[in-house]
């Protein structure tokens, strides 16, 4: 699976970290269903707005580009973000990969030599049709003036793919998802697949096109091809042929809504022309808003996410924009809602729970499981709620994925209250004490991994406290989500609250 390649004219923002906590999150749930699972994300760096802000910044575009690339990756790690390669679309063998797929595309036709004129949004790299602009000729997603550009460039067939499309979108209704993105592609298509520019003779920073060097290949041309450059191993010759021999076709491009266009119709049909199979599936994701406006670098609007990391910690920003923000739909940011989300859900429910659990297992239980008992009730919905917590993740329903597995965070405490083990310990029914005991840490257990996509670290320091091992953890798998696996006699480990409350 793919994340977008970001555009590194600014530092990431939350837009960026958005989708790859999403694409993490999935990686990480079909890890722990056993599949070999690779994921690529990386830097698209060519192109015009490149250009434009190194000169503005008096530096040359590989400086700015080297200083800007770096900084996604550092996000990543403070996100716990496990990606599996990262590609830079100024890396030499990216742009040997990008000619050959561009001579295959020429050799067969679906290039060729024109003039064109019209509106170009420089922040969207993307020549626009006069109907979508807004009052004042304004991009309706940067909401900033266009330009009127005329070169003589070459053209990408485009057309000649409109019946070829239009087949195969409707023999793989999944392809596009969800549907109102895929509605939205269905009628962009229907209005008619017009040839677009593939070059740029105005712009220099980029790939040469290996038929003429006075032209630049057109950044979207070139960035795409990141998708099939990443699948190259370190020591392999840049070939397309090596490229795809293992893992393509994609099972899943993951892009923002944004640039839906580029790789639900150009992309398909260039490879088409190239002659290589479809992704298996093209998700685009909602709009990020604050204030109710798209999130972006170009409006100046944007959440700095490696501050939310260092105030909150990863788990806490990737629960809130996974749970909170149903994705595949627009959402927007508030930072009281934030916290009340995270206090709620994480120090209440899930951290309270298992805190409290542990203190009484230490006072009544001398700090070891006790030995294994069920409450028929508990058990029965831990096994109900596995499944539809495994079908919320495979249908990147991740708000629902975290609604299933806190239904039984939630039911355990209400157990909790219900039982009252202080009670029955006052009475001196220690059987009774160690089966509620038993049964609120197995649920708590199990919850660890039913949410362990999402909040990786919070979960792994609920294996620790319940005793087990980093090693054990290290190799945890969906099947312990079967109830009785903690071990009776293990021994407990009473530390501070995993998720303290946070002061609004």
């Amino acid at each position: 699976m793919t994340t977008p390649l970001y555009y590194v004219n600014a530092l990431p923002h939350v837009g960026s970290a958005y989708p790859t906590m999403a694409a993490d999150t999935l990686a990480r749930y079909y890890r722990l269903r056993g599949r070999d699972v690779l994921l690529v994300t990386g830097t698209d760096e060519h192109g015009q707005k490149i250009q434009q802000t190194a000169e503005e910044q008096g530096k040359s575009p590989q400086v700015h580009c080297d200083e800007i690339a770096p900084e996604f990756d550092r996000l990543w790690q403070l996100l716990n973000i496990h990606y599996d390669r990262f590609i830079r679309t100024t890396n030499p063998r990216h742009e040997l990969i990008v000619k050959e797929f561009f001579m295959r595309v020429y050799e067969k036709g679906d290039i060729y030599r024109d003039f064109y004129e019209g509106p170009y949004c420089v922040q969207c790299e993307e020549y626009k049709d006069a109907k979508e602009l807004l009052e004042g000729d304004l991009c309706p997603i940067h909401l900033k003036p266009v330009e009127t550009n005329r070169e003589e460039n070459y053209f990408f067939a485009l057309s000649k793919y409109q019946q070829t499309l239009e087949t195969y979108f409707e023999q793989n209704p999944d392809f596009i998802q969800p549907d109102v993105r895929r509605n939205e592609v269905l009628g962009w298509v229907k209005e008619g697949l017009r040839d677009f520019p593939i070059s740029r003779s105005s712009v220099t920073w980029g790939i040469p096109l290996p038929v003429d060097q006075a032209q630049t290949i057109y950044v979207w041309f070139d960035a795409l091809l990141g998708y099939i450059s990443a699948l190259l191993g370190p020591n392999q010759t840049p070939s397309l042929d090596n490229a795809i021999a293992e893992w393509w076709p994609v099972d899943l491009h993951l892009i923002g809504k944004d640039i839906l266009r580029f790789h639900a119709v150009y992309w398909p049909a260039m490879l088409l022309s190239a002659g290589l199979p479809l992704p298996k599936k093209i998700f685009g994701h909602g709009y990020l808003t604050k204030d109710g406006r798209k999130m972006g670098k170009s409006l100046g609007n944007t959440l700095d996410p490696f501050d939310l990391v260092e105030r909150y910690g990863s788990d806490a920003v990737r629960y809130y924009f996974l749970k909170e923000l149903e994705f595949g739909r627009d959402g927007d940011f508030a930072e009281s809602r934030f916290v009340n989300t995270l206090n709620a859900d994480l120090a209440n429910d899930f951290g309270n729970l298992l805190n409290r659990t542990l203190r009484m297992a230490s006072k009544y239980c001398e700090g070891i499981v006790p030995a294994v008992q069920t409450d028929e009730d508990l058990s029965a919905l831990a096994a109900q709620v596995i499944e539809p917590t495994a079908q919320a993740y495979e249908k990147l329903a991740f708000s629902h994925a975290c609604e299933s597995a806190l239904s039984l965070v939630r039911r355990g405490n209400k157990y909790l209250d219900e039982k009252a083990p202080w009670t029955l310990y006052k009475n001196q029914d220690q059987a009774g004490v160690e089966r509620v005991i038993y049964c609120v840490l197995e649920s708590v257990r199990i919850a660890a991994i039913l949410l362990a996509p999402v909040i990786p670290g919070m979960s792994r320091g609920v294996y620790q406290q319940l005793g087990f091992s980093p090693e054990t953890w290290n190799q945890i798998n969906w099947e312990e989500t079967v109830w009785g696996k903690l071990p009776p006699g293990q021994t407990l480990s009473l530390g501070e609250p995993l998720f303290p409350r946070i002061d609004p």
